[in-house]
């Protein structure tokens, strides 16, 4: 296999990053010089495309390194940048064609998208309390400003204030707990904070920093009760933003959850204190709520958008069982329901991009008679919420097996103190059912005030297979992701 560090050198372990960078940092004078949307957009997709081919091929190398002694690539982190960089092809891939996106400051929206992955990607190569801070803020400055470009609508202006004045709340309870445990442990380094912890156990300090991290990280993923953002943020900004958003932004906060608490309870020696059992029953209370809450209150949204933001909120509730559960076998099952999220929620959200482009509205009764004008779109719609909502043979089923027998006890034997956990997601997924399933009578069973043929855009169209064909594929086949998940969890928590 070829080695990438015979071109990178020292700076191999940030080789897909620095592509990234590089478009960032000279996207706008790009557009600036050529004023053509088409040209900045083919820089930045060509810019993806080969961040994502030098991953895969690191990915299959085996690479392990680092960089400055500060980051390190690794099975764990090579394949949660190959998430990032799904999800980044994916919103670039349909710029171009988004009418909303192509109202917008075309070099500012690429050069941000992009830094706004960098930030994800960096985080996930860290294990340092501060340059994790470090990578969320990168994107979250730049998510704020995504949000806020649609200038001219009130609904992106009141989401973006609402998104800014959250994110700088989260952002000072993250640094006030991390202050907290750099006190208590001398350091930032997330294995000596977890050796510390191993031989203290808890303490106020500890329990105050732990809490506020939990809190500041939890509106990353918008976790009960830190999820007020999402629904207006998703609805206001541009949907390849939302969609951004939904599959990346919050996988990243996710991660940091795995890179910090995981480390620190199983790769740490801490669970054998009372910190470990504390922390898991906390996460617990955290999924059931977060789960519960998304999808209840889905059921009354009207908003395609919005609906969408809070089956997220619900399928953040799913993966954070991993926290309390605390496994190899559930972190697996984890990161492999957020890879199958990504095609999922992405795909739907694509589709609700494809339909405002052909001037169909975000509300639920617009999408009445949609299989006649576009039975494609129609037949996708249904195929990625009924995924959403784990019905046979999807992919959402398939991660949903895995990650709810997770809880139970997965190949290790039963473990009776998280079926409860494992009782509630269940009972939410069918409750989600009934909310996906309104979306699927108003497109084929409810009539329209039209039957005008809808044109799809063809990076829309295109951008929709490939979530539809990895929905399906990964539903039958799941092994083809589901090795590079084991790999990823058996790196971080070496």
């Amino acid at each position: 296999m070829f080695d990438m560090s015979t071109i990178f050198g020292d700076y191999t372990a940030i080789a897909p990053l620095i592509f990234l960078m590089i478009g960032a940092l000279i996207l706008p004078g790009i557009h600036l010089l050529g004023k053509r949307c088409t040209v900045t957009w083919g820089v930045a997709l060509a810019l993806v495309i080969v961040s994502l081919i030098v991953n895969v091929l690191m990915l299959t190398d085996e690479y392990v390194g680092e960089t400055l002694g500060i980051v390190e690539y690794n099975a764990y982190s090579g394949a949660m940048i190959l998430l990032f960089q799904i999800v980044l092809f994916l919103a670039v891939l349909v710029s171009n064609s988004s009418v909303e996106t192509t109202k917008l400051h075309v070099g500012a929206f690429y050069s941000l998208i992009l830094a706004a992955t960098t930030g994800m990607m960096f985080v996930v190569e860290s294990s340092d309390l501060l340059t994790i801070f470090v990578g969320v803020e990168l994107t979250s400055i730049s998510s704020y400003a995504l949000v806020s470009m649609k200038r001219n609508d009130s609904r992106a202006a009141e989401a973006a204030v609402k998104y800014v004045i959250i994110g700088g709340m989260s952002t000072a309870l993250t640094i006030y707990g991390i202050s907290m445990l750099y006190g208590m442990a001398g350091s930032t380094d997330i294995q000596t904070i977890a050796d510390n912890i191993a031989i203290d156990g808890l303490s106020i300090p500890l329990a105050v920093g732990l809490v506020c991290m939990i809190a500041g990280y939890g509106f990353k993923i918008a976790a009960v009760p830190f999820h007020m953002w999402a629904p207006d943020v998703y609805e206001g900004a541009a949907t390849p933003v939302s969609m951004f958003l939904a599959t990346g932004s919050k996988k990243m906060g996710l991660s940091v959850f795995f890179q910090i608490f995981l480390v620190i309870f199983i790769a740490g020696t801490a669970m054998s204190k009372v910190a470990g059992p504390e922390m898991q029953y906390l996460f617990a209370i955290i999924a059931a709520v977060t789960m519960t809450v998304g999808n209840v209150v889905a059921i009354a949204q009207t908003n395609i958008k919005r609906m969408l933001a809070y089956s997220s909120i619900a399928q953040a509730g799913y993966i954070l069982i991993v926290m309390a559960v605390m496994t190899e076998y559930a972190a697996s099952a984890g990161m492999f329901h957020m890879f199958t999220h990504v095609f999922m929620k992405g795909g739907a959200f694509l589709i609700v991009g494809a339909l405002i482009c052909a001037g169909v509205g975000e509300k639920i009764g617009d999408y009445k008679g949609l299989a006649k004008r576009s039975p494609f779109l129609a037949a996708a719609m249904m195929l990625f919420l009924f995924s959403l909502a784990g019905i046979p043979p999807l992919a959402g089923f398939t991660s949903k097996f895995f990650l709810f027998s997770g809880a139970i006890g997965g190949p290790d034997g039963v473990m009776y103190e998280w079926v409860w956990l494992a009782f509630i997601a269940i009972l939410n997924s069918a409750i989600s059912l009934y909310y996906y399933a309104r979306v699927v009578k108003a497109m084929y069973v409810e009539k329209g005030t039209t039957e005008e043929k809808i044109k799809i855009p063809k990076p829309f169209l295109a951008g929709i297979v490939i979530c539809l064909v990895f929905v399906i594929v990964l539903g039958v086949y799941p092994q083809l992701l589901y090795g590079f998940c084991e790999a990823a969890a058996s790196a971080l928590l070496i």
